[in-house]
């Protein structure tokens, strides 16, 4: 799908409000209604709209304690396996495969500092990684939707 300036510009309110009305959207485009609902149903199907999402405050839901954690495998140790180990605990919110010297970053959400510890254990228990590197994230700085 050939985006133009008028589905960027939906885009852009999305982000900024995914529980805008399409009259309200259209009202910025100078589109009406169902418009902008035939244009954000086309977005959605070419995927350049995944989904729509609440925004979360993990700190007043107890996740106090947001760290990067850089993970180290052993040598043959498959990325298919490092994704479903990851997957497989609930703190990791995001991993990647990245390069320079760890093998994958996740980043993860626990309760305290004590929940993190006990992740990393876990982590470093299957035997699969060598060893971790943790920051853990004082404050966010800047923070972007999309």
């Amino acid at each position: 799908m050939q985006m133009d300036d008028i589905d960027r510009n939906i885009i852009a309110l999305l982000v900024e409000d995914a529980r805008r009305s399409y009259g309200d959207i259209g009202s910025h485009v100078s589109l009406s209604a169902p418009s902008v609902k035939r244009r954000v149903d086309a977005l959605r199907r070419s995927g350049a709209i995944e989904g729509f999402t609440a925004v979360l405050d993990h700190s007043a839901m107890g996740d106090a304690t947001e760290a990067l954690v850089e993970l180290f495998y052993a040598p043959g140790t498959l990325l298919d396996e490092v994704a479903e180990r990851l997957a497989s605990h609930p703190q990791v919110v995001e991993a990647w495969s990245v390069t320079g010297d760890a093998d994958a970053v996740a980043r993860v959400r626990t309760h305290g500092n004590l929940e993190l510890e006990r992740l990393i254990m876990e982590l470093q228990r299957d035997g699969s990684v060598v060893r971790t590197r943790t920051v853990v994230v004082l404050s966010r700085l800047v923070s972007r939707r999309n």
